[in-house]
Parts: structure tokens; sequence; C-alpha cells
């Protein structure tokens, strides 16, 4: 069966983003170039990036257009679905566009995980992660930890299940850390 990975990055108090959907905490690393060859092992193995709304309308006005980024080659070539209730298209620049799912985003992924294919990526898209987490749609959670407290802003994790087993912690030069877990029983 296919995994479903959620990456997200994360202040060291646990926020995905500030008290206003805001960002700017990314900033506290100046080189992600080790994240960068990470992701792109990891994204040899993905062939579907998910991702809500809001975090497709913030990866659209940058990954078709950023050449010169490592990755990006591989963040625009993979097929990607965006769950929306409100968008009829999600173009991507010259790439292909994005398919838009309006329906559940459980019934959609869990049909997903049943057909044969490689890794779901799920990044951003705090509240579509939130509801993967709490139906149990999600195998692996990576974390990359930024050297930054926020006080205050959007938790990645509200509700969701305890207990996971840590499979690689990784600290990068740019005081990021990577933190792998597994959901239990995954594998």
């Amino acid at each position: 069966m296919r995994k479903v990975i959620l990456q997200e990055i994360v202040s060291v108090d646990g926020f995905a983003a500030g008290p206003q959907g805001e960002l700017g905490f990314f900033d506290a690393v100046d080189d992600y170039s080790e994240v960068d060859q990470d992701n792109l092992r990891i994204l040899a193995e993905v062939d579907t990036i998910v991702l809500g709304a809001e975090t497709y309308r913030l990866f659209v006005e940058y990954w078709p257009t950023a050449d010169d980024e490592p990755v990006a080659k591989s963040v625009n070539a993979i097929p990607k679905l965006v769950f929306s209730s409100t968008m009829d298209s999600a173009p991507w620049g010259r790439w292909p566009a994005a398919r838009v799912v309006r329906g559940p985003a459980t019934d959609e992924i869990a049909a997903l995980k049943r057909k044969p294919g490689g890794d779901i990526m799920v990044w951003g898209s705090i509240s579509l992660a939130q509801t993967l987490l709490q139906a149990g749609l999600v195998d692996e959670i990576q974390l990359r930890v930024c050297p930054v407290l926020l006080g205050r802003g959007r938790r990645l994790f509200d509700d969701a299940p305890a207990g996971l087993e840590l499979i690689e912690a990784k600290p990068y030069r740019t005081g990021m850390v990577s933190l792998r877990y597994l959901r239990p029983g995954r594998d």
C-alpha cells in the first residue's frame, strides 16, 4: 500500500504558522540546501503531492518559476491534488495543472492509498493535514523544525492521536532539525 507522508516546517514550540497564518519564521533558516538534498531523495519515491487551497495559492506563486531551486523540477513535475470547495481549476504555470478535488479528502486519500503507486506527500495545508491525521490516513510525519520560537500561532497537532515511533533525527548546519516519525503499526 502507498504511504502518506505529512511534511511540515514548524517552530521549536510547535507552530506551523503565525497567528494570521504567516510563514515569515521560515526565514530563520538562511540556507535550505541540506534540506533540499534530503527532499530530492524523498521526492524520488513520491508520485502525488496533496495541497489545500491556501497552500496551493502560496505554492503556485513560487514553484512554477523557481528554476534555480534544486527541488523545483521535482515539485513541478509531480502530479498534484488540491482540495478545495471553491476552486474550479488549479493551473501550475507551464507545468500540468493540479487536479481539484471537491469531495471529502479522507475518501480521496483512502482510495489513493489502495491504488498502486508511489508515496503521497502532504505539504503545509494545516487543516487538511489535521483531517488526515485524525482519520488515521497519515503513515509518516516529517517535521522540519526551525530554530525559532513563535510563542503563538497555528499548531499542527491540536487533536492528533499520540504515540509515534522516531525513525530519524537529523540536525542541519543551520540549526534546523529534521524529525521523522512513523505512526504505530506503519512501516
